[in-house]
């Protein structure tokens, strides 16, 4: 379970530069890579961070643990 946590955060934190590189240059490099935003591939991706962000909390949940 906690290496399916850290690839979930890793995937997050890529999606997440992805959007950052959205915001500050217009440049999607996921689209970019597969040919567009409606392309398959790019789908799938954009659902493969999406979920990894729903995982993502249970990595939120563990550390609000800590504390």
């Amino acid at each position: 379970m906690k290496a399916l946590k850290l690839v979930s955060l890793i995937i997050t934190i890529l999606g997440g530069l992805n959007w950052l590189s959205v915001g500050a240059f217009e440049y999607d490099v996921v689209s970019e890579i597969f040919g567009g935003a409606d392309e398959v591939g790019s789908k799938i991706i954009y659902i493969i961070v999406g979920v990894a962000s729903i995982l993502s909390l249970a990595v939120l949940r563990d550390v609000a643990k800590d504390d």
